[in-house]
């Protein structure tokens, strides 16, 4: 017996003629609607510097988050909303942003799966910069929106919460793609700047606790760990010893709280040879806010800094030489655009590198 014909097997309707008799026009189909966001297509000279960046430095921004990147890294106009968790993929396409530095992480611990599903966005070779959590970077309670200080904070460097909240995830979600784990201390109370020695003894308990938990779950070296400071006050050869002792690295900060980079090289020389880890966070005599209002959308270099550029391109060339690799993000209000530092960067670092 023959089945019976069902709705989705009839013939498609003909077109009914119009009102003259003409034949009436047929609807084109529907255009696929685009999913995700997709990346710039690269011009030629960008495309040579990336041919041009040896693998061991890995260069990108703060963050991924900004539509005014149009032209950029993003091909389209994006929505804000779509980038957090539809940027990254195009992002790491550019042939110069190889790193990217999570400062979400500052505010909200991350668990391990989210690290793990920013992992899997991402080539091989591409390297997360992770700022450890406020609640153990910050010697100081505040509230929430405002910044106010509410009272002492008893997590500061506290070693279980470093382990458990901050380097345990981020070393089982991220892997291999795990390059460096960055306290950047909040600007420390004057208690704490009075007490030198109790707040090195803070960080030596905080840091043998990461270290024993890396050694005994055997991970490897799993991503460096850096120190970034905020107040100029702990520079000097305790510090520098204390992190020789560890290997942890300093993280040179570029910010209006810190000296300029020459002020900032002897830590460094007191840990040479190794790898460098930079942020270049703010240009100096601006506040975030009033940068952020004066660069938006970070389309373009609205401050240039080309000393502080030149700096930095002899130091991650001196980095290279020495056969270390660097670690370099890049903030939009250093300059205005991040994308646009980054290139203008890794002009200077390929100048230098290709004059020997």
């Amino acid at each position: 017996m023959a089945s019976m014909a069902t709705p989705t097997d009839d013939p498609p309707t003909p077109p009914q003629p119009g009102l003259f008799g003409e034949p009436a026009p047929v609807a084109p189909p529907p255009k696929p609607k685009a999913t995700g966001v997709r990346a710039i297509e690269a011009d030629a000279e960008l495309r040579a510097l990336g041919a041009a960046m040896p693998p061991l430095l890995r260069m990108g921004s703060s963050s991924w988050y900004f539509p005014g990147w149009r032209g950029l890294v993003w091909a389209d106009e994006v929505s804000e909303a779509a980038l957090p968790r539809q940027g990254l993929p195009a992002y790491a396409q550019h042939p110069l942003l190889r790193t990217v530095s999570l400062d979400r992480s500052f505010y909200r611990p991350l668990p391990s799966a989210e690290y793990a599903r920013l992992a899997a966005q991402v080539p091989a070779d591409f390297r997360f910069v992770v700022k450890a959590a406020s609640m153990v970077c910050d010697a100081t309670v505040r509230e929430a929106g405002s910044g106010r200080a509410l009272l002492p904070n008893p997590l500061f460097l506290d070693p279980a919460a470093a382990l458990e909240q901050v380097w345990r995830p981020a070393v089982e979600g991220l892997g291999d793609k795990l390059g460096a784990l960055v306290f950047q201390l909040s600007p420390l109370p004057r208690a704490w700047l009075a007490e030198p020695a109790l707040f090195l003894a803070r960080l030596d308990a905080m840091f043998e606790a990461l270290f024993a938990w890396r050694a005994a779950a055997r991970t490897g070296d799993s991503g460096l760990v850096a120190i970034e400071l905020r107040d100029p006050g702990p520079l000097g050869p305790e510090l520098a010893a204390l992190l020789a002792r560890h290997g942890v690295r300093y993280c040179v900060g570029l910010h209006d709280r810190m000296p300029p980079l020459e002020e900032q090289l002897p830590m460094l020389r007191a840990l040479w040879p190794g790898p460098l880890v930079l942020r270049w966070n703010l240009q100096r005599g601006y506040r975030y806010g009033a940068a952020k209002e004066a660069f938006e959308p970070f389309d373009k270099l609205l401050a240039p800094d080309p000393q502080t550029r030149s700096a930095l391109a002899r130091l991650v060339a001196a980095t290279l030489r020495a056969g270390q690799p660097a670690l370099v993000t890049i903030n939009n209000k250093a300059e205005g655009s991040a994308p646009l530092s980054v290139r203008a960067l890794a002009r200077e670092i390929a100048a230098l590198l290709s004059a020997g």
